[in-house]
């Protein structure tokens, strides 16, 4: 219920059941939100637009560079590897200084 109240706010993501492949081998469905890329809110900016935007952005739940960065050290504690979030993360963390 959270998740629902938090995500889909402005059904600018749709709720999915998705196959999620294991290290194990299994199998799993996992509740996924997926962007609508054709949702006016959906944007496209270049990693240093993201970059300046999350190190200011501040809202309801607290600023914006520290949503990135746990999310990025979430994803780093589980073994995902993603060359663009640890660059947000590494430029964030030097705007915000």
């Amino acid at each position: 219920a959270y998740l629902r109240e938090r995500e889909l706010v402005s059904a600018a993501y749709h709720e999915r059941h998705v196959p999620l492949h294991l290290a194990d081998g299994r199998t799993v469905e996992a509740l996924a939100y997926v962007i609508d890329p054709d949702h006016r809110q959906y944007v496209d900016y270049p990693l240093e637009t993201q970059a300046q935007m999350i190190a200011r952005a501040v809202g309801g739940r607290g600023p914006n560079r520290e949503y990135l960065l746990n999310t990025h050290a979430h994803l780093t504690q589980m073994g995902i590897n993603d060359p663009d979030m640890d660059w947000l993360a590494e430029r964030v963390s030097r705007l915000a200084g």
